[in-house]
Parts: C-alpha cells; structure tokens; sequence
C-alpha cells in the first residue's frame, strides 16, 4: 500500500512549488476523495512543480498522473482536458495600467514585465498569446522571473511591475485591495489538463480519482464563473 500512497500524494503536480491556479482547484476538488482520507496521513501534501517536470514525471512513471497548464509536447502522454481558466493583467494599485477598463498586448510592452521561469505552463500560454498578436515574447520588458505564484504576487505588490496571472490565483488579493486585475483584449484563456501515460492500465482507485477530480475540477469553474458575475 505504501507505494500507491506515495504515488497518489504526489500526484497532483503544477506550475510552481507554492500553491498556483490550478493547484488550487485540484486541492479543493480531490482533498474530501476516498483516495485521501485511505491512503495519506494528515501530515502529507501533493508536491509542485512546473509544467514540464511534471509531465517528464510521468513519462517516467514515477507518478501515474499529473495536471498540467497548457499543452502537452510527449507524445508518450495521454492529455485530457480538464477546464478553463482566465488569465487578466495584475498589478499594484498604484501601477499606471491599474485603472484601465482592459489591457491590448501591444500596450503591455510600454510597461515593465514581472515573469515566470522557463518551463512555466502559465510562461508558455502567454508566449504563445503574444506570437499570436504579433509579438514577440522577448518584445515585453522583462524586469524580473518569478518560479511561483506567491513570488509572483509579492513582487507586482511592491510595485516593481506587472504580471500575468490566473484570475483564480489573485482573487483574495484582489478582494483585500492589495492587487489589481485588468482583463487582456482580445481575453486569454488557458486549459487545465490531466496528463498519463498512453499505453498504461490505470487501477479503478487511479480511474476512480481521475474521474472524481475532473467532475469536481468543472463544478468549481462554475462556481467560480457565477461568483465573478455576482461580483
């Protein structure tokens, strides 16, 4: 039993070693499952990672699955949309785009620009928005690179520039006045996905979980949509 708990406890991988967008909705959609509450002791969490090292993972299959941001470039790798997630322009009150109604790439390039690390999900979808509105990744001004969300958060609060982030990511933040979010022109939206080897047999406790955490994974993007409408 040790090595399966060892397995699912780390199943749940993404983009940065602190809590990201789409760590947040895995926890919350998998923290209550059977899988959990009999085979982790309260003590033991998911590890992160970004993007890349988790897929290199599981084509390695040291772990069964993993979840993802963005595409999937193994092609050893099943890859299962999960949901979608927003990203929107965030910045300090204080920042010169922080009362702007939205926000155009090209607009993005007058401002200094607080990124994420090589191998980021979150750094691949906004290289990829900005090719295709004509830009090139290297064109932003580049201030900063952060490996995780929370390093992200506490740099753009001082001020020091602006980032791209998940709209999930900054909600609390957004909430308490501490941060600002504007939405991109045209929006940018990325996908959440399950990653797993392709010629692998999954036992039902792995099947099960999956299934359970993509059920969940959607009913709290609803939540999610009404709540910003609410607001």
């Amino acid at each position: 039993m040790a090595p399966l708990r060892s397995k699912l406890s780390s199943a749940i991988l993404e983009q940065g070693r602190e809590l990201g967008p789409s760590d947040r909705l895995v926890m919350q959609a998998t923290l209550n499952h059977p899988v959990r509450a009999l085979h982790t002791r309260g003590d033991e969490f998911p590890d992160y990672a970004n993007s890349e090292a988790v897929q290199e993972r599981v084509a390695e299959r040291s772990l069964d699955l993993g979840f993802i941001e963005g595409d999937s470039h193994l092609p050893l790798l099943v890859h299962d949309l999960c949901c979608e997630d927003e990203l929107r322009v965030v910045c300090a009150p204080t920042h010169a785009l922080a009362k702007a109604a939205s926000v155009e790439p090209k607009l993005l390039t007058e401002h200094a620009y607080i990124s994420r690390e090589p191998g980021s999900g979150t750094r691949e979808v906004v290289d990829h928005y900005l090719q295709k509105a004509g830009l090139a990744p290297d064109s932003l001004q580049v201030v900063m690179e952060a490996s995780s969300p929370e390093a992200l958060k506490g740099m753009v609060a001082t001020g020091l520039g602006f980032a791209i982030m998940s709209r999930v990511t900054v909600a609390k933040e957004v909430r308490l006045g501490e941060l600002v979010e504007i939405a991109l022109s045209p929006p940018l939206v990325r996908q959440l996905a399950v990653v797993y080897p392709r010629e692998r047999f999954h036992s039902r406790l792995i099947e099960g979980f999956l299934q359970f955490a993509k059920q969940r994974l959607a009913a709290l993007q609803t939540a999610d949509c009404r709540g910003s409408r609410a607001a």
